[in-house]
């Protein structure tokens, strides 16, 4: 298998990919924990109430970027380098216009934002804050995502992930300064995370520097249909984005019913230890998808299949590990983050542990499908995936599953979901082959 030079180029891209991966899930626990020490409760309650405006102004970035670099990748597979670059610039030109109504947003609306959001007293004006930062610095997030990917699939994964680390890196270094050092309170750690795209933007201007890139900057005209394309290839990646925050929503509330304060910080121990093993997975996608966008392009079918094949094989594989890890360390797992010691928080992260994560072996299946119809120009069943996990399935199977088995219902509505997604997947595959593609 070694000696096959897809396989190459397939772990080539995959790994990179997931390093930059858990560079970003690690940052996110980091700018967590920073606030939370340096802003308190008070902070952290900002930080989520904010969440969702930040999650979608990334996932619209994620939406351009994944859609226009698969369309894009496809047509540079077939000599159609004139496309290529029409679907270039019409990507850039989405991302400013994105741009500008997030930007007008956070100028004109952050407070009224902040009010829908729930954001009371002292939590309102901090959360006010954060939001007007974030979306004033929604340009450098949408087109640090969406040039991430185009470089990533124009040949360069490994300047990719170095922005994706970098950026990563520079948001905690500036956490510490600006909220410590020079004690910028909730300014600080918005300007953290804005500053942080910037940086990932430095980096992967490099690629721009070489003379036979095939990303340049030009006047093509703006084409509604290709933006359409792009938009309707791309929505899987914005579901994705913005429903884990609808998740947890859902599951906080529904443990908090159930178990009180002690079963949501029970969650949060789950919940934080899924973000880094999801992001592995996505990184596995997202390294599958140039890849196979070339050989469908191309027309070669039978290393589309094969390049699936790697990436299922590599989830599976990953998740027997991590799944035996976390069975096995269970204990020691919930402990890292029982600063307490309570032996009810301690009970309950046990066992949610070994139940929850039994849907990492479908899960990372379902999210590999998503990205590989997307990948194969076929955003429908995309969407019918990334829809069911984020919303559609889960959420009313939560409520059934908890009314009926209790907190024990709640951990396996993941793994059930997962299960009757992956059926979901190879009936859409089976109906996709039956069609050759």
């Amino acid at each position: 298998m070694m000696k096959d030079n897809c396989l190459k180029e397939f772990l080539k891209y995959v790994s990179l990919n997931v390093l930059g991966m858990l560079g970003l899930s690690c940052y996110i626990l980091a700018d967590t924990f920073f606030i939370s020490r340096g802003l308190g409760a008070d902070g952290l309650t900002a930080l989520n109430l904010a969440i969702p405006a930040f999650s979608f102004v990334s996932g619209c970035g994620m939406m351009l970027g994944m859609g226009g670099s698969a369309k894009f990748t496809i047509l540079k597979a077939q000599g159609k380098n004139e496309m290529c670059r029409i679907i270039f610039m019409n990507t850039i030109y989405l991302s400013f216009g994105f741009s500008l109504i997030f930007s007008a947003s956070g100028l004109f609306l952050s407070d009224r934002l902040a009010a829908l959001l729930g954001a009371e007293g002292n939590i309102f004006e901090m959360t006010n804050i954060y939001l007007k930062i974030i979306l004033l610095f929604s340009p450098a997030f949408i087109l640090n995502n969406v040039l991430n990917c185009y470089v990533r699939n124009n040949g360069s994964p490994d300047l990719a992930m170095a922005g994706m680390l970098f950026g990563s890196l520079s948001n905690i270094v500036f956490d510490y300064i600006f909220i410590f050092p020079m004690h910028l309170g909730i300014l600080g750690a918005v300007l953290a995370t804005g500053f942080s795209p910037i940086v990932g933007l430095l980096i992967l201007s490099f690629h721009f520097m070489k003379k036979k890139n095939g990303l340049r900057l030009g006047r093509e005209h703006f084409s509604s249909s290709i933006s359409k394309d792009i938009i309707i290839l791309g929505i899987p990646s914005l579901i994705t984005e913005l429903s884990s925050g609808v998740v947890m929503i859902v599951f906080n509330g529904l443990i908090m019913r159930l178990e009180g304060n002690v079963g949501v910080a029970a969650y949060g121990v789950v919940a934080n230890i899924s973000i880094v093993v999801i992001s592995v997975f996505t990184g596995v996608a997202q390294g599958l998808q140039p890849v196979s966008s070339r050989a469908f392009g191309e027309n070669d079918l039978k290393k589309t299949r094969k390049v699936l094949f790697f990436a299922v094989f590599t989830v599976l594989l990953t998740a027997f590990v991590i799944y035996g890890f976390i069975f096995i360390f269970s204990k020691e797992t919930a402990l890292v983050f029982n600063r307490d010691r309570n032996e009810q928080l301690q009970t309950i992260a046990e066992n949610g542990l070994k139940l929850y994560f039994i849907g990492i072996f479908f899960a990372g299946i379902n999210i590999v499908f998503s990205v590989f119809f997307m990948s194969v120009e076929r955003p429908y069943p995309a969407w019918i995936i990334s829809s069911g996990r984020g919303f559609a399935v889960i959420v009313p199977l939560a409520f059934f599953m908890a009314h009926f088995f209790g907190i024990n219902g709640i951990w396996l509505t993941f793994p059930l979901t997962e299960i009757i997604l992956n059926a979901v997947s190879f009936i859409l595959l089976k109906r996709i082959r039956s069609k050759k593609l």
